[in-house]
């Protein structure tokens, strides 16, 4: 009988010491029903099906005139978290977003009309700048809306969205566009096919675009695709940290150049008159 050979994924998992983990969560979050996506963004498998990233390749295709809406919630009142739920070898992760509205008037009442008993998919900025997927293509996700509207003179108003949404691993990463309201986050620019860095001091090149769709950052190694500031060291899959013309970071300093001409031009001046 032949004996199945079972590959591993295993990582190690390093922290340095020292390095902070900001926690929390931006005061913009962003929905949309399941029923405006045309396409989504992939997650990786290897040939048994198991996870080899948890951070999605590609971006959302949204149907004609679409948009990610958004929520301004409190941060300080919000949260997402992630808890594993069945048993081996069939768990998975349910992840739970908490966001706070502070408003309790027309439109933020309105908010359940547009999530109760529908489908959406949400999209979470951490503080780091990096954003989370709270919803899958492949479970559905369970939306519900509360409202206190606060009690006596220090009483507090708040409309309270509550999320879970099952998936095969916590809140995946997601790096590709956003079409919003106000424009498109984390825009592709076209950038450079070359795929090797191409100089621009630490581009980022998404997987899934074939190579050559440089992202800007902050350009210390971080992983934001967006103006905020990044200070994570791990770069998701397909990235590339850039850092001169071959992409190695050995590019010629510029005052370099200017000693290695000078001395040239000596040495030539040498040799015309010994």
């Amino acid at each position: 009988m032949a004996r199945n050979v079972c590959s591993t994924i295993q990582q190690s998992l390093a922290w340095c010491q020292g390095t902070p983990e900001l926690p929390g969560i931006k005061r913009r979050i962003y929905y949309i029903s399941k029923d405006q996506i045309v396409s989504w963004p992939v997650l990786t498998y290897d040939s048994l099906g198991r996870l080899t990233s948890a951070a999605y390749s590609g971006s959302f295709v949204l149907a004609a005139d679409a948009t990610w809406k958004f929520i301004d919630i409190l941060p300080d009142k919000s949260q997402l978290t992630s808890d594993p739920q069945g048993e081996f070898p069939s768990q998975t992760q349910l992840n739970k977003l908490v966001a706070v509205h502070p408003s309790v008037g027309l439109e933020a009442s309105a908010l359940s009309a547009y999530v109760n008993n529908n489908d959406c998919v949400y999209l979470v900025e951490t503080v780091r700048g990096q954003f989370r997927v709270v919803g899958s293509d492949k479970w559905q996700v369970k939306s519900t809306v509360a409202q206190d509207l606060g009690q006596g003179a220090t009483g507090t108003t708040s409309t309270t969205l509550n999320v879970e949404a099952t998936d095969e691993c916590p809140a995946p990463f997601y790096y590709g566009e956003i079409v919003t309201e106000d424009g498109v986050i984390n825009e592709d620019t076209g950038g450079d096919d070359s795929g090797g860095g191409s100089g621009t001091g630490g581009g980022q090149i998404l997987p899934g675009t074939g190579g050559g769709t440089v992202k800007p950052f902050d350009g210390n190694g971080g992983t934001s695709l967006n103006p905020t500031t990044n200070f994570n060291n791990e770069n998701p899959p397909g990235s590339d940290e850039g850092g001169g013309d071959d992409g190695n970071g050995e590019e010629e300093k510029p005052e370099e150049a200017i000693v290695a001409k000078a001395y040239k031009k000596s040495s030539e001046t040498e040799t015309e008159n010994p």
